[in-house]
């Protein structure tokens, strides 16, 4: 047996492995804080989905141990700081003293207020927003040193708008709720409406507020309230824009006409679910399930994914400095393997991670976003959201 190639295969694994250590020999400390507000989780409007009062964390705890597997033979590591303050807390002094003792690498589980606030207070800092999904903060308010995770309304919105124009359900009717949140997404809606060549045939406003909905009599009220709100002209598809889980899953079912039900409930576009398990998907669910005794949610996976795009670019530029790890996550040779079927990078335009979404039922995965026959000339996925023309974002 001519062993001559294996030992050529093993010296060359062996210089690989002298070479990767030498690059690493120094240790590199890669401190992430996680800045979030203390605030009282979403009550869910039913009793079979659980209350969640560890929203986000529990998803970059996920990553930083995915994260650290690579780390610790480059001997690199990761330390991830939850920084949770209260609701009432000053945030702009509390994220002062985090960069005044060397903070330089944040995940962001905050609105877009909060995230405008911190945003132009120091610039030699890297902020993963992971919560909010304002297109303004992706627009005229972008920052360059804020790269957003999750999806924005208008990429969700988009998301559906392909599937419906794909169905052929082209006549619409948008009801809105009563929160700002709403109105932003009945907003991206019309967008994507008007991008994609539905129809809006009707709109009206929801505005009875919450009640006691588990009363005995509670269901006998919906059954004769529902039916006179939703009066509407002949249509395919009721589209409803509400953030809060206020309403929006009373109305199937109980509608006059019997159409589905699409936007922030029955056929909901979203950048996770429970029922994902395509592209190896299933482990990282099983993964979580064990870590948090729970589904993962949009938030956690949010925070994985922030916490392992640092490591992909620590890993790759052997640096824990913002400015470095900016220009690699923005570059072309970042790739994230997120669980979607194809690799995740960022839009050097604006921050936003490019990404498929997914369209669910309550319980399946119906469609991922973008459909076939949407083509773009850099990347199908560029089909959802601001495209670069469109874009009102300077800082980039």
């Amino acid at each position: 047996m001519n062993s001559l190639p294996l030992m050529r295969s093993v010296c060359a694994a062996a210089a690989i492995l002298v070479c990767g250590l030498s690059f690493a020999q120094t240790r590199l400390e890669v401190d992430i804080i996680y800045l979030a507000r203390q605030e009282q989780p979403l009550q869910p409007l039913s009793l079979l989905d659980m209350q969640i009062e560890d929203n986000g964390l529990p998803g970059g705890v996920l990553g930083l141990n995915d994260t650290q597997t690579t780390g610790s033979f480059l001997n690199q590591f990761y330390n991830l700081k939850p920084v949770i303050i209260d609701e009432t807390a000053d945030l702009i002094a509390t994220y002062r003293d985090l960069v005044a003792k060397g903070g330089k690498l944040f995940i962001a589980d905050l609105n877009a207020q909060d995230i405008q606030a911190i945003a132009g207070i120091e610039e030699d800092v890297l902020i993963f927003s992971i919560r909010a999904k304002d297109d303004v903060l992706r627009n005229e308010a972008c920052r360059s040193n804020v790269l957003h995770i999750p999806p924005s309304r208008a990429m969700l919105a988009d998301a559906l708008a392909q599937y419906l124009l794909w169905k052929r359900w082209t006549r619409v009717v948008l009801v809105t709720g009563r929160h700002a949140a709403d109105k932003a997404y009945a907003a991206a809606l019309r967008r994507a409406a008007n991008r994609f060549g539905l129809k809006i045939i009707e709109e009206k406003n929801w505005t009875s507020v919450p009640g006691a909905r588990r009363t005995d009599s509670g269901h006998h009220s919906l059954q004769q309230e529902v039916p006179v709100f939703t009066q509407f002209k002949d249509h395919d598809v009721l589209l409803v824009a509400d953030e809060q889980d206020e309403f929006g899953e009373y109305l199937p079912y109980r509608t006059t006409r019997a159409r589905p039900v699409a936007g922030t409930q029955g056929l909901k576009p979203t950048s996770w679910h429970r029922s994902q398990e395509q592209w190896g998907a299933t482990q990282i669910q099983r993964r979580f399930s064990r870590l948090a005794d729970r589904s993962m949610t949009e938030l956690d996976y949010a925070a994985w994914a922030a916490v392992r795009s640092f490591g992909e670019a620590v890993t790759n530029t052997g640096s824990n400095e913002p400015g470095i790890l900016r220009e690699y996550l923005l570059s072309k040779k970042f790739k994230l393997a997120g669980f979607k079927g194809v690799p995740l990078t960022f839009r050097d335009w604006n921050g936003q991670l490019r990404q498929p979404i997914l369209v669910v039922a309550p319980r399946m995965l119906v469609t991922v976003s973008p459909q076939k026959g949407f083509l773009h000339e850099r990347s199908e996925l560029d089909t959802l959201g601001y495209d670069k023309p469109e874009s009102g974002c300077n800082s980039f």
